[in-house]
C-alpha cells in the first residue's frame, strides 16, 4: 500500500473557553463513532490534529482510495457528518486565504529530510 501524507491548517475562534470545548469534542471518550467511521471509510489511515494558540494543524496518512473530492461527496451524503460539521463551525473559522465555506486548507510542504 502506498500511503501519502497530507497536512491542513484551520483556525479556531480565539476564545479559551471555546477552544477547551473544541478539544473536549475531540477527546477519545467524546469522539463521535460515526465521524471516526466516516474518516476511515474515506481512505484516511491515520489522522492527528495539533493545536498552537488558536491554529490547528491536521496531519493525515491516506491510502490510494482517498481524494479530497471523494471525501467531500461522502461527507455531503452523510447526515451525521453534516451535523458534526455544523457543530464544528461554532468553534472553527477559516484561516487567511480561505474561500467561502472552506475552513481546512492544505499546507505546502517546504522541507523533507532525505
Amino acid at each position: 500500500m502506498n500511503a501519502k501524507r497530507l497536512c491542513y491548517a484551520c483556525d479556531l475562534v480565539d476564545s479559551p473557553e471555546l477552544i477547551e470545548i473544541y478539544k473536549s469534542y475531540h477527546s477519545k471518550e467524546n469522539a463521535w463513532p460515526e465521524i471516526t467511521k466516516s474518516i476511515k471509510d474515506s481512505g484516511i489511515i491515520d489522522m492527528e490534529i495539533y493545536l498552537l494558540a488558536n491554529r490547528l494543524f491536521m496531519i493525515m496518512e491516506v491510502d490510494e482510495s482517498y481524494t479530497p473530492e471523494r471525501k467531500q461527496m461522502m461527507d455531503a451524503a452523510n447526515p451525521k457528518v453534516q451535523e458534526w460539521e455544523e457543530l464544528m463551525w461554532k468553534f472553527q473559522q477559516a484561516p487567511p486565504g480561505a474561500k467561502e465555506g472552506e475552513k481546512w486548507l492544505p499546507m505546502e510542504q517546504i522541507y523533507k529530510l532525505e
